[in-house]
């Protein structure tokens, strides 16, 4: 492992973590730490002039450690298994009538604007997770570099005014708050609405890998 390498590393944990801090001290929506540390790397990269082909080896290395992170959402899913299958009911109807939704309206966007296909497909997947969501676009003829932006977008969007938007609307219930982010902001949502409690980051894991396997068959079918 390259100097390089390690250096980009540390400072990519380093920059989360004071991002986290901060956040803590001041919550505001666009002092989320996943959106403030992404601003504060670029930033970092583009005023020493490092070109993203050297900080990417960085970024897989980062990608690749959080794989056991992703698994590990598991672990409150299954502590609170019963309290899901007891809503799972209400919880599936609520997901598919979402996600459906959030499709439909991409597609409606994109027939209005007189986007192409290719376009409109990798708006389509904005919600699933980004393997996913990459998969579906492949199959569908999507740009596989847009699909992953607007997964991105959404997801960091969905973490920062998320929250804050079921505060406005009164909706405090943990499965309902952790099903909304779950569905609609994947997993950047997930990991923002679990600070809250174990129950929003059990049901919102859930909606994450649900809403996957729903879009895969949706758009495959339509």
């Amino acid at each position: 492992m390259n100097t390089i390498l390690i250096v980009h590393i540390v400072m990519t944990i380093a920059v989360y973590m004071i991002t986290k801090k901060i956040y803590q001290r001041f919550p505001s929506p666009f002092l989320t730490p996943i959106f403030l540390s992404t601003v504060l790397i670029m930033a970092i990269l583009i005023f020493r002039d490092v070109p993203y082909s050297q900080y990417e080896p960085a970024k897989n290395v980062i990608t690749y450690a959080l794989g056991p992170a992703t698994v590990a959402l598991a672990v409150p899913i299954y502590k609170n298994r019963k309290f899901i299958l007891k809503h799972g009911l209400a919880a599936g109807v609520s997901l598919i009538l979402g996600s459906t939704v959030a499709v439909v309206i991409s597609l409606i966007m994109a027939h209005l604007f007189q986007i192409t296909k290719s376009v409109s497909v990798s708006l389509s997947v904005k919600s699933a997770t980004v393997p996913i969501a990459l998969e579906i676009a492949s199959l569908n003829q999507g740009d596989l570099a847009l699909a992953a932006i607007f997964v991105m977008v959404t997801g960091m969007i969905g973490a920062m005014f998320g929250p804050r938007l079921l505060n406005i609307t009164n909706i405090s219930d943990p499965m309902a708050r952790g099903l909304a982010i779950g569905t609609i902001a994947h997993g950047i949502g997930t990991a923002q609405i679990a600070r809250e409690g174990e129950i929003q980051g059990a049901v919102a894991g859930s909606a994450m890998a649900l809403t996957g396997v729903y879009l895969s068959i949706f758009l495959w079918v339509f």
